[in-house]
């Protein structure tokens, strides 16, 4: 397994590599404007919020690789990445869905051929105030709770009203059926965990990378300040948290894809990033961020511990 591992990252280096090397001269275009390439110049990209402490690490390893590369990153909605995508504002975005099927007919009526890639599994995590005791939830339990139908009434918080999350619950949980009228949004996922941690009926709504410890070489915690919650899967026999082999095998039920979508009509800065995350090295920085990553071959073992 290491050394498909290996060869891989050797191959998504080489890549860039020679992709550098062709482009060294730079390249312009037909108004004369030097372009840039896999690993030079300066783009703009938009990526979902909830992606921001992985997405700062990315771009930081990234940019000390290549001198010359220069990623702006603007965090936003999900909806609002894809609206720059849409409107040539951003041609690179982190998202968590993949093209649907209207701007896949939009692309090819413009016979536009955009790209896009699973680069990880993310788990979406429940938070609740230290003090609820509310901290062991089945799915049943999580739609109830989600669709108000739930006879303990909580607070539930999200980042913010257009969020993927707030879309990830309406579609994968609620099944199309609305939210209830006791949610709330807190504007930004930090925002999110203090309202939580300050008040005890408030259950959270939030991706999995900003409540966990990159510093924490064991991949075992999460924060402190609140709870995360325990969740059975319909099917599952144990209640588990939405650690990465339990989000990769389903035993944690709560979990989406995080995709590049990318735009260029070129092999320029875009394609060298968005390679660079799909590269050992940019896929072990989403492990350092407790997603799992969906381009490595990882296999699992069962192991007895005395």
């Amino acid at each position: 397994m290491m050394t498909r591992i290996i060869r891989r990252s050797q191959i998504a280096v080489i890549s860039l590599a020679v992709a550098a090397l062709l482009t060294s001269c730079g390249r312009a275009n037909k108004s004369g404007v030097q372009q840039d390439t896999p690993t030079a110049g300066t783009i703009r990209i938009s990526v979902d919020e909830t992606y921001r402490p992985l997405m700062e690490a990315e771009i930081k390893v990234f940019e000390s690789l290549y001198k010359n590369a220069h990623i702006i990153a603007e965090y936003k909605p999900e909806a609002e990445c894809f609206k720059d995508l849409l409107a040539d504002s951003s041609r690179l975005i982190f998202v968590t869905r993949d093209f649907s099927e209207a701007e896949k007919a939009y692309f090819k009526e413009l016979k536009i051929s955009p790209q896009s890639l699973l680069l990880a599994w993310d788990g979406v995590a429940l938070i609740t105030n230290r003090s609820n005791p509310d901290s062991i939830l089945t799915m049943d339990q999580v739609r109830k709770i989600m669709d108000g139908s739930d006879s303990t009434k909580h607070q539930i918080v999200f980042d913010n009203q257009n969020s993927s999350t707030v879309r990830y619950v309406r579609d994968s949980i609620n099944k199309g059926k609305p939210l209830p009228p006791n949610v709330m949004a807190a504007k930004t996922n930090p925002e999110v965990v203090d309202y939580v941690a300050k008040m005890k009926d408030a259950i959270g709504v939030i991706g999995v990378s900003w409540i966990s410890d990159p510093n924490d070489s064991a991949s075992i915690e999460f924060t402190n300040k609140v709870q995360v919650v325990k969740v059975r899967a319909d099917y599952g026999s144990e209640f588990v948290k939405p650690y990465q082999a339990y989000i990769a095998l389903g035993s944690y039920q709560l979990k989406r894809g995080l995709f590049y979508c990318l735009k260029e009509p070129y092999s320029g800065l875009g394609s060298g990033f968005a390679t660079f995350l799909g590269s050992y090295e940019g896929q072990m920085i989403i492990a350092k961020f407790r997603l799992f990553p969906a381009r490595l071959n990882v296999v699992f073992r069962e192991a007895n511990i005395k």
